[in-house]
């Protein structure tokens, strides 16, 4: 019977309470050059921020595969603060406004502080707009005037987020902010974990890239830098299964995403046959899974003369909000597929795969 780790369970608690909107990674990526120093990796960073450790291969001109999540979340900055002490903001990735009055927020300083606060709804009887734009937001941290927030160290461009603490809501089920992408490096992190004792015949490259809710710009740095023969995008996609309907697109607790179509990706058919093989030969559940969204993949694949990309997804209830639901099987399910594929990836193979994507089966 599937069960999620312990270890996995504290990554994800760890990170997705981490405060990190697009552009303002640094909390996450602290957290991840911390744990990849204490498995003794070198940590390498490309020059928007991005980050990944290398475990380097024993042997000569390895070839290179790279894993890859994205560190940032959705939220908001400060755009200016009123004279009763009301802040408006913009947003920083996709939001639906509507259901954000009365959110709790989290305020960051460029200086560190921190300070709590809400998004004034008014009453019912009051009359409410149906539609909102972001405009129509008046964030309240309890200042009493623009120059008590001012003197308190509060300036525009300022990070936001909605509070969202991480919460066990059964034996599988979790809830918290952030899960789309915090899933993603905590997977990474236990694919170091994992492998950590292994000799491996290609050089592995595990990291998280900045701002892709905002366009998948950290995928195309990082890619650019590490020029991988094969990439691996770990992300947390939507899951549409309030039906409960087995023909859902998306379903909690069924298992990892064979995502063959989205936005921004056709599905390399080598890679993800190798995933769905994987899959089946150890028993784990899975789902066909298409997106009108895109990951890193998107940017990744595009890169250079082409590169071999996949995408190893779950699915979260209520993605971009502070009450995302993961289940802990998928995540384990994810977790020991990945490790699996990593295993049956050397040269050769990744020969294989380059012959087949470019020529065709025989």
């Amino acid at each position: 019977m599937l069960k999620i780790l312990k270890t996995s369970i504290k990554y994800l608690k760890d990170l997705t309470q981490l405060c990190a909107i697009s552009g303002k990674e640094d909390e996450v990526r602290n957290y991840l050059k911390n744990a990849y120093t204490k498995l003794g990796l070198e940590v390498k960073y490309d020059e928007l921020g991005s980050i990944v450790a290398l475990k380097k291969s024993d042997l000569k001109n390895a070839p290179k595969v790279l894993v890859i999540s994205h560190m940032d979340e959705v939220g908001f900055v400060v755009k200016q603060i009123l004279k009763n002490g009301f802040i408006l903001v913009n947003t920083i990735g996709g939001l639906t406004l509507s259901r954000l009055p009365s959110s709790r927020l989290i305020l960051k300083t460029r200086n560190n502080k921190t300070f709590y606060g809400t998004i004034s709804a008014l009453a019912p009887h009051l009359g409410t707009k149906d539609t909102l734009k972001s405009s129509d937001l008046y964030l309240d941290f309890g200042f009493t005037s623009d120059k008590e927030a001012i003197k308190k160290g509060v300036c525009p461009n300022d990070m936001i987020v909605e509070e969202g603490r991480f919460i066990k809501l059964s034996s599988n089920r979790f809830m918290a902010k952030a899960f789309d992408n915090r899933y993603g490096c905590a997977l990474g992190l236990d694919l170091l974990d994992a492998l950590k004792d292994e000799k491996l015949p290609f050089d592995l490259y595990v990291g998280a890239t900045v701002q892709e809710e905002v366009g998948c710009r950290g995928a195309i740095t990082l890619s650019h830098m590490v020029r991988p023969d094969i990439c691996i995008v770990l992300d947390c996609s939507p899951a549409n299964d309030q039906s409960g309907s087995k023909n859902d697109n998306g379903r909690l607790g069924d298992g990892v995403l064979l995502r063959y179509l989205d936005r921004g990706t056709v599905a390399n058919r080598p890679l993800l046959r190798l995933q769905q093989d994987t899959l089946d030969e150890l028993k784990l559940p899975s789902q066909f899974f298409t997106s009108p969204g895109r990951t890193d993949a998107s940017e990744v694949q595009m890169s250079h003369d082409g590169i071999l990309v996949l995408s190893h997804c779950v699915v979260a209830r209520n993605i971009h909000s502070p009450s995302s639901i993961i289940d802990g099987r998928d995540y384990e399910s994810a977790r020991l597929s990945l490790v699996a594929i990593m295993k049956k990836i050397d040269a050769k193979k990744i020969e294989e795969l380059r012959k087949e994507t470019v020529y065709g089966r025989d």
